[in-house]
């Protein structure tokens, strides 16, 4: 059984009612022109092979990393002109991160959906100014937040006319450098409406967990994921990556490429019996 939301159209797919699960899949940072384009298409002939809709993530910029000296990304400039190429030679959705107001409306000429990081869920002014581009937002749920107060912020949300909107589950900090998945978090959200999208690989995340980075226990995406999937969500956000030990950022809690085609395979199934 899945909670019904409403209907979102993002390009040519449909998502959240009782629509198939769709998935959010991309490496955490663009580490280069070549791996980005790469793993899009290798994500694009894996969804397919499936018929599972596809939107492709990455982050131009990350300003929420823990220590000064950690890799960031190539900026909003170049991270943008790469997302462009990779959407006009694969004709694939987009997503990507937004952390000021200052970026919104450049970052919404190229990607398809903004999202708003889970630390930055609260800031008005950045909520605000990505719910008037009329994209599709995708709202993170904060690590600090119960699920039940995200009606708040999808009040401001669609105070600006925007009712293009999802919502996602990405854990909660349970002590220090540790997260917990309430599986209860996805109908109590949908009950604002709206669908509800599980992010698997951060939901795995120990914050802070190698003292000047995070860490991850990406041995545990494959359950959270099939849990997720059972309990109802409309899709999976996944970072995902050709060689997770030789990643840039997250690695530690990364799903490997390799190993995607046979998970999807298992959620899609378990997609199929809940929608039953």
């Amino acid at each position: 059984m899945r909670e019904k939301t409403r209907e979102i159209q993002i390009g040519p797919i449909k998502i959240g009612g009782n629509n198939p699960m769709f998935l959010i899949a991309g490496p955490c940072i663009i580490e280069s022109e070549d791996m980005c384009l790469e793993t899009a298409k290798r994500l694009m002939e894996i969804t397919n092979s499936l018929s599972i809709p596809f939107v492709f993530k990455a982050s131009y910029d990350k300003a929420n990393r823990m220590s000064v000296h950690s890799y960031r990304g190539p900026g909003i400039k170049e991270g943008l002109r790469i997302l462009d190429r990779v959407k006009k030679e694969l004709g694939v959705l987009l997503l990507t991160d937004v952390h000021s107001v200052d970026e919104v409306d450049e970052a919404a000429e190229v990607v398809d959906i903004l999202q708003i990081p889970a630390l930055l869920c609260r800031q008005t002014d950045l909520i605000m100014k990505a719910a008037a581009t009329n994209k599709v937002i995708n709202l993170k749920k904060g690590q600090f937040m119960a699920p039940w107060d995200m009606l708040n912020l999808v009040k401001k949300v669609v105070s600006t006319g925007n009712e293009n909107l999802i919502l996602t589950e990405r854990g909660t900090t349970f002590g220090y450098n540790n997260l917990v998945v309430d599986f209860r978090s996805i109908p109590t959200m949908q009950s604002t409406g709206y669908p509800v999208i599980l992010d698997a690989t951060h939901s795995v995340q120990l914050p802070g967990g190698a003292g000047n980075c995070s860490s991850g226990q990406a041995e545990f995406v494959p359950y959270l994921a099939k849990a997720g999937v059972a309990c109802g969500c409309n899709g999976l956000f996944m970072e995902i990556h050709p060689c997770p030990e030789k990643a840039l950022c997250d690695g530690a809690n990364m799903l490997a490429l390799d190993e995607l085609p046979r998970l999807l395979k298992t959620l899609q199934g378990i997609d199929e019996l809940i929608r039953g």
